[in-house]
């Protein structure tokens, strides 16, 4: 090896990987089997690693115009600093140079992508049948004891029926709040599609909360584990979680108006009650629902309930 190759050498810092490891390949192949993260940062840093040496050959190639007279220009030079260059795009794109890698990551991780496929796009403008903070599985309520006379999944006949029901129940909680009724009513019958999709166990565990709240540690009442699909990141993706379950429907909105009040991420939602429109705005951007059009849902719901309401 010529001086010059020596000192190209002498510049790379040694690690472990290296653009002619062809054994990498299969070392690779084994651990994603086993752990699919790990491996995706690693084939995402492979990726910037080709980037970067395309990048390279690109701008030895715009300066080949200037070797010809020069004393340097030889195959064994051109040879020695191909290597060079193939090891320094690996060098570099381990440390992550670019950013490049994390970015590939960020898009072919479903639980961390921004990116909303088709399949999750809302095309709906008016979804009145589908819980909107979460799909919750169907389940038996017929043996839930309770002495509403709504009491069982799909007994409110109608939109009509249900605000006819709900609003004695939100007229009084909403005094607690300020807000107005017909809102209340609103959230609740966009959360649970018109009372057709109210929390329940597969138990037959009948949960009465109509605004989904999540049984967190300062819950100490009954829960009802389900399943729901979340939105991370504009992403649905589907997990598991317990709600509170109450006696009946008018616990769940006296609830929810305590559970507002004594929060205070919300203090700045339940300062704009006044305005319907600004108070859900503001209970979305303090993440009461990870659904990026709750508010706007609410208030497409909400002109059907003024028509409804008594």
């Amino acid at each position: 090896m010529d001086n010059f190759a020596q000192s190209l050498t002498r510049q790379l810092p040694t690690s472990q990987s290296n653009y002619q490891d062809i054994a990498s390949l299969d070392k690779l192949r084994k651990e994603a089997q086993s752990d699919e993260k790990a491996a995706l940062n690693k084939v995402a840093k492979q990726f910037e690693g080709i980037f970067m040496k395309m990048l390279l050959k690109s701008m030895r190639e715009a300066n080949k115009a200037f070797e010809s007279d020069s004393p340097f220009n030889s195959q064994g030079t051109e040879t020695y600093r191909n290597m060079h260059d193939d090891q320094m795009a690996t060098e570099l794109s381990e440390s992550g140079s670019l950013g490049l890698a994390e970015l590939i990551v960020q898009q072919l991780s479903p639980q961390t992508s921004g990116v909303t496929p088709s399949s999750v796009l809302r095309t709906n403008k008016t979804p009145m049948t589908t819980n909107s903070q979460s799909d919750l599985t169907t389940s038996d309520s017929g043996n839930a004891q309770s002495k509403n006379s709504a009491s069982k999944e799909g007994s409110f006949k109608s939109q009509q029926d249900f605000v006819d029901k709900m609003m004695p129940y939100a007229q009084s909680a909403a005094k607690l709040l300020g807000i107005s009724p017909q809102t209340m009513v609103a959230q609740a019958a966009l959360e649970t599609g018109w009372g057709h999709k109210i929390v329940g166990s597969e138990e037959g565990e009948f949960s009465f909360n109509l605004f989904n709240i999540k049984a967190d540690k300062r819950w100490q009442g009954d829960k009802t584990d389900v399943s729901t699909i979340e939105y991370r990141d504009g992403v649905a993706l589907k997990e598991n979680a317990s709600f509170r379950r109450y006696q009946d429907f008018e616990q769940s909105f006296k609830d929810f108006g305590q559970f507002l009040n004594n929060s205070p991420r919300y203090e700045k939602a339940l300062s704009k009650v006044e305005n319907s429109a600004s108070f859900l705005q503001e209970l979305q951007q303090a993440g009461y629902a990870t659904d990026p059009n709750y508010a706007s849902k609410i208030m497409t719901v909400l002109k059907q309930v003024s028509k409804l309401a008594p």
